[in-house]
Formats: structure tokens, sequence, C-alpha cells
């Protein structure tokens, strides 16, 4: 579905709104959708579907997930943490999980991000140039 300029504009505005500090709050997002299927301005369906598109971005780039091929120790944890929020700010969603397939090292995806510093990808690069 092609979606106009104005109603582009429209869904940004409203996303804006609905950030505090530099964070969604989930329930002025709610209103803000509430308000929007009340009054039913023109495209409002295409403005909606831009608000969503936003919003999901949003959460996936407020969100983290750290892969190790062991359990991850909770001071390396915090260190993690206190890494990432430097550089993607505060707010972050931290999930940590295990992956015997990465041999070693860590996979840390945030939003479309990736960082690869496991034994696995070493590898595999190793393998690709020979």
């Amino acid at each position: 579905m092609k979606i106009s300029k104005q109603a582009r504009r429209d869904a940004k505005h409203l996303f804006l709104t609905c950030r505090t500090n530099g964070v969604l709050e989930d329930a002025k997002v709610r209103q803000a959708v509430q308000s929007v299927i009340a009054q039913k301005p023109r495209g409002y369906v295409a403005i909606l579907s831009h608000f969503q598109r936003l919003v999901k971005l949003d959460i996936d780039r407020r969100s983290a997930r750290v892969e190790n091929a062991v359990e991850t120790a909770p001071e390396l944890k915090e260190s993690i943490k206190a890494s990432l929020a430097r550089r993607y700010g505060q707010g972050l969603q931290v999930e940590f999980a295990v992956n015997r397939e990465l041999i070693g090292g860590l996979r840390v995806k945030v939003g479309s991000d990736v960082y690869d510093g496991s034994v696995q990808a070493r590898l595999n690069s190793l393998a690709e140039s020979l």
C-alpha cells in the first residue's frame, strides 16, 4: 500500500508525541491510536500503518540480544549492559541467550546492528576466503 507524504508526516508527528525523554511510552501509543481511530482523519489507515511501522522499528532499536557459547557471568552481563547503554542510550532491553553453535565469543544484535565476535563467524570468514 502506497502511503502519502502527508500520512507519513502525520504518523511521524504522532510517533514523536508518544516519546518522553527519547523513550516510547506504551500508554501514549495506545491513547494516540485510539484518538486517531475516534477522529478518523483522511487517510487514517495509512497513518496508522506507518505509525505501526515506526513503533516496531523503535521497539527493535530498544531491544538487544546477546548470545554466548556458554552461560554469561553476572559481572560480564552488567559490563555488557553498561556498554550498550552508553552506545544506544537508556531504556534498552537486553536479553542473554546461550548458543552452542558459536563455539566461543559473543554475538550482539541491537535492532539491525549485529556485532559478531564469535569463533564460528571467524571460521566462516576463513572458509570463504579460501
